[in-house]
């Protein structure tokens, strides 16, 4: 059995002039980020692996869950196939998670991960909000033949505000 945690980017800045990936998070989305790795770390065992897109806005929110998990760094990596929007390159990451893992978190982008918990999860969600979390439980017992899985939690931010 495998768990896959999908973790949306908090609310990002427009306001500086800044290339796309060096985005910040504005004060809200550090606000969000804060407060639901916190809720999610008191829901869920800790994962086994932590990947984040190489994005400012996804490594600095995939930060704050780090630190709520209280994970080791060798259980944490940047891969630069999550700053996606479509979801294939998301996908490839995904179906390389070693086997031997059971539970895997990822820090990325809509549109891809919006399409990915509709495609792999049994809930409809319109849209994955910034800092927004969904869990999928899927009775594989590897991560490249992933199907017919179950949403078993989405949590979002303004559900703990």
């Amino acid at each position: 059995m495998k768990t896959l945690y999908l973790v949306r980017h908090a609310k990002s800045s427009w306001e500086h002039n800044l290339p796309d990936r060096e985005r910040p998070l504005k004060k809200r989305g550090l606000n969000d980020a804060e407060a639901m790795a916190l809720a999610v770390s008191k829901e869920i065992a800790t994962p086994q692996l932590f990947i984040s897109s190489p994005a400012n806005r996804a490594h600095t929110t995939f930060l704050f869950f780090k630190e709520a998990f209280g994970v080791a760094d060798e259980k944490c990596r940047v891969d630069e196939r999550l700053y996606d929007f479509g979801g294939q390159d998301v996908m490839q990451v995904i179906a390389e998670t070693p086997a031997e893992l059971d539970t895997l978190m990822i820090f990325g982008h809509n549109h891809a991960f919006t399409s990915i918990v509709n495609m792999l999860g049994d809930k409809y969600i319109d849209n994955l909000p910034t800092c927004g979390f969904a869990a999928i439980r899927f009775q594989q017992n590897d991560w490249d033949n992933l199907s017919d899985g179950k949403t078993i939690m989405t949590l979002f931010p303004k559900e703990i505000r």
